[in-house]
């Protein structure tokens, strides 16, 4: 579990990270996002002890993450895709982590197989895509076989084979009943992966939320529903507090009520339904219409 408690963070004028409380939970997936520039990076810096809070704190299994004595058996992260040595072989680098929080030897082959990279384990790390470079550092942040895992980013750089294999494995991982926190831009990605979400805009916490809950009450969520009857449907639910409006192919478009509640408000009245469900925007729209007010660097049309 990580506590993040007022965290803030200023870098002379600029603050990065404002007054930010948040717990990130084991046994789901938690996305973490926010456009360029909101605080991610710094944030999971904070978490792992790489720069100092200007003010607050954050907790790592109720404790700082300084203080864990074996750190790589507690949290597995992943914040670079290129935090290796150049000359070091992927076997070497991952055998001298384990050596440093005491991991059996054999632990580096199986995360080596665990990451698709038992073939070029004993080359030059420096000769590596980026792609296998995200995933020479996945196989750090699984070395110790820690119950949380940070990952910033982790899909840069993958094919589509590698964002499905990542996908199912931060799923596996969540399934096993341990913490995984995760950033990305990819919001298709996020919304097939993450149980639950937590967005920032400019170091300020903007959304907290399971992934469904977000989606539904976003401003784009309604429900959908088409009668023969659609006059009297409309009627009674404008009576109960709907917003209704016409969808132009026939069917209603209604805020304010819940699906469940206008298939039994139809049934009450006899009213025949040739449809009714539920429509729930993208992530990717539910989150630029969250952080419209909080994006540092807006692109402009190409002019012709």
């Amino acid at each position: 579990m990580i506590q993040a408690r007022n965290l803030t963070k200023r870098y002379g004028s600029t603050t990065a990270v404002d007054d930010l409380s948040f717990d990130v939970l084991p046994g789901r997936v938690t996305g973490f996002l926010g456009p360029n520039g909101a605080g991610k990076s710094t944030t999971m810096r904070m978490i792992l002890g790489l720069d100092d809070p200007t003010r607050g704190q954050v907790l790592v299994n109720g404790t700082p993450y300084r203080q864990r004595r074996h750190p790589l058996r507690e949290v597995g992260a992943h914040l670079d895709a290129r935090a290796f040595l150049d000359g070091r072989s992927a076997y070497d680098h991952l055998l001298g982590l384990a050596a440093s929080n005491h991991i059996p030897r054999q632990r580096v082959e199986t995360v080596l197989d665990l990451v698709g990279l038992s073939n070029v384990a004993r080359k030059r790390a420096g000769g590596f895509s980026m792609g296998m470079g995200q995933r020479l550092g996945i196989a750090v942040a699984l070395l110790g076989d820690p119950g949380i895992l940070i990952l910033d980013e982790p899909t840069n750089g993958l094919d589509p084979e590698g964002i499905l294999w990542i996908r199912n494995l931060l799923k596996a991982m969540a399934a096993e009943g341990r913490t995984v926190f995760v950033s990305s831009h990819l919001m298709s990605e996020m919304g097939l992966t993450a149980d639950h979400i937590i967005v920032i805009g400019r170091g300020k916490l903007v959304a907290d939320a399971n992934l469904d809950d977000f989606l539904r009450h976003s401003a784009g969520s309604y429900v959908r529903v088409s009668s023969p009857q659609e006059d009297r449907l409309a009627a009674l639910l404008t009576e109960k507090g709907g917003a209704v409006r016409r969808a132009g192919d026939g069917a209603l478009a209604v805020n304010g009520l819940d699906r469940d509640f206008i298939g039994d408000l139809a049934a009450q009245h006899d009213l025949a339904l040739h449809e009714l469900t539920m429509h729930e925007p993208s992530l990717e729209a539910a989150f630029f219409e969250l952080t419209e007010g909080a994006v540092d660097f807006h692109a402009t049309a190409a002019s012709h």
